[in-house]
């Protein structure tokens, strides 16, 4: 166990970004069709082809997600996802033709210092290409890939990712890119909200503190008075090797919803994007209730987890004005 996304066999995780643009793509690939779904609770939500994941309509597999800065320019991340899958072989069959499932959602990181003047054509297409070019099982946490120019209210944001297998051996991780409206550390201080499920001091092993102040329940959002929809989002995908309908999916995409109550405060506020996608790769059966009732627990987990590692492993754009890193604030102290 790497306490990585890729703990679930079978899915490849790779980041591409670019400094100067202070933005950039990760791309989550399966090697073989996967069952998914979504939850969605953010009130200002960026997606690709998420109705798709609805357990009404038709198409019950997936190839890839696609990740992505940029707000509605990184949208067309998920069609570089898509032509690499294409160019392997990988697809939905209709008739003789194979269409690449690639749903994805988009975070806004357009005001974060970084060189947005790109001309005619947004580069995420292109860097949704490298990022599924560079997927394999091992990859870096922090400010790369999608969380490359995320941020919160008072540090900067990132990419994390946690895993933890149920008492029957069945596994399910978590991947998060962190650029929420409110704050993963309780107040100032260098205590994460997530304290409660920390493993292995993976984020730091602060603990919680022994009270929470009135500093630390104080609301704290990005832009303050002047925040808008447009700005935030926390992007999460948790998989298992569980075997799941897409209605079993959902149902796992929405218990892990719990996960950002758990790291993130406030959260699913009409400021953000909140999305979580879901997804089975089918190697293991589960009982359909309390077999989905724990995986769903340890989603929570897991996600809470992979916000505070994206938040505890993220470093600060190199801009004047930008916000500091946890390490800057809290390391050594």
């Amino acid at each position: 166990m790497k306490n990585l996304l890729t703990d679930i066999a079978g899915i490849r995780v790779g980041h591409a970004d670019d400094s100067r643009l202070a933005s950039g793509v990760t791309a989550i690939l399966f090697d073989r069709p996967a069952v998914a779904s979504v939850d969605i609770r953010g009130g200002g939500p960026g997606t690709r082809d998420s109705n798709l994941l609805d357990p009404v309509n038709t198409v019950d597999v997936i190839h890839g997600f696609a990740l992505s800065g940029g707000s509605a320019f990184g949208i067309e991340a998920g069609g570089g996802v898509q032509a690499w899958l294409s160019e392997q072989g990988r697809g939905f069959a209709v008739g003789s033709a194979l269409v690449p499932i690639a749903p994805g959602a988009v975070l806004f990181d357009l005001l974060n210092g970084g060189d947005k003047n790109w001309g005619r054509f947004p580069p995420y297409r292109d860097l949704g290409y490298a990022a599924a070019v560079n997927a394999g099982e091992n990859f870096a946490l922090g400010s790369v890939g999608a969380g490359m120019g995320a941020t919160t209210a008072n540090l900067k944001g990132g990419l994390g990712s946690a895993s933890a297998v149920t008492a029957s051996g069945v596994r399910v991780a978590a991947l998060a890119v962190v650029n929420a409206v409110g704050s993963v550390t309780m107040g100032d201080s260098a205590h994460f909200w997530a304290a409660a499920f920390e493993m292995n001091a993976e984020f730091g092993g602060r603990g919680l503190p022994a009270t929470a102040t009135p500093d630390m329940l104080a609301m704290r959002i990005k832009g303050g008075p002047g925040a808008t929809a447009a700005e935030n989002t926390t992007l999460a995908v948790v998989a298992t090797d569980a075997i799941l309908t897409k209605a079993q999916a959902q149902r796992l995409a929405i218990m892990a919803q719990t996960g950002f109550a758990h790291a993130i405060y406030p959260v699913h506020a009409p400021l953000d994007g909140d999305i979580v996608f879901a997804a089975a790769t089918g190697e293991k059966e589960i009982d359909p209730l309390a077999g989905l009732t724990e995986l769903g627990m340890l989603a929570g987990n897991v996600i809470a987890r992979a916000i505070a590692r994206g938040v505890y492993e993220a470093t600060a754009l190199p801009f004047a004005g930008a916000l500091p890193a946890w390490r800057d604030r809290h390391e050594g102290s």
